[in-house]
């Protein structure tokens, strides 16, 4: 079963349009860098999927159900390119990762405490647990908020631009970590990201969007593709490909 199934999507801001016709599938197990140059779509598209952005046409299923009437958010997880929480807001940062929870039914205690934990040691974070957010770093900030977002050890991992408050070396462990949720947890994922050099040693497949998809397949065919050298130039497919 696919984990989302796009169909002949268009979206329209007012008398705008940002994209038409749109139409593929993310399958069980991918993990797509969804890359494209700034105002292609991009985060439309992810939110269109995940039912934040109203489509003016076409058709979305989610775990095989119309998106319209589906109801199992826990099984999804989502980092949003920009979330601004207010410098006042009274919370810490166990209290901001618990949240992810509140979407999952049935769960004890024990298990809850034990899946906060978890999300919070694989981001490096526990030894901050305690402080209130307004206090943390954009970096640790970001930490925090996709901590929020595995908690709940979804099923499909939507992720948009998660790497720019990151240095470098929290930039690559970033990458090292959604790569194991991917292959040991077999976690769905979608990473909307510029970083295509860095995406490409650990996704499986690129998705090139502008306005249209321009290429969507495995990272070896896009390196391989004649079609894709014309489109970008052999070097700039070379960088994509991450063969500098």
């Amino acid at each position: 079963m696919s984990v989302a199934e796009v169909n002949e999507i268009s979206v329209r801001y007012e008398n705008t349009e940002v994209f038409k016709n749109i139409t593929f599938k993310i399958e069980r197990g991918d993990f797509i860098a969804l890359s494209g140059p700034n105002g292609s779509g991009k985060s439309t598209l992810v939110k269109s999927i995940l039912g934040l952005t109203k489509i003016s046409s076409g058709n979305i299923k989610i775990l095989g159900h119309p998106l319209e009437k589906f109801d199992q958010w826990h099984k999804i997880g989502y980092v949003p390119q920009r979330l601004n929480l207010s410098p006042f807001f009274p919370a810490s940062v166990y209290e901001v990762v618990k949240m992810g929870l509140q979407p999952v039914k049935k769960l004890s205690i024990g298990e809850k405490i034990k899946r906060i934990s978890n999300a919070l040691n694989l981001l490096g974070i526990e030894n901050i647990k305690e402080k209130n957010i307004a206090e943390l770093s954009g970096g640790q900030f970001q930490k925090v908020i996709i901590s929020r977002a595995i908690v709940s050890e979804p099923e499909f991992l939507i992720l948009d631009e998660p790497t720019t408050a990151l240095d470098p070396e929290t930039r690559e462990k970033f990458f090292e970590i959604i790569s194991y949720l991917n292959q040991e947890k077999k976690t769905t994922v979608v990473l909307v990201t510029h970083d295509t050099g860095n995406a490409g040693k650990y996704a499986k497949k690129l998705m090139y969007f502008d306005r249209k998809i321009v290429f969507y397949g495995t990272f070896e065919d896009f390196c391989k593709s004649d079609k894709m050298s014309n489109y970008f130039g052999y070097g700039s497919q070379h960088i994509i490909c991450h063969r500098h």
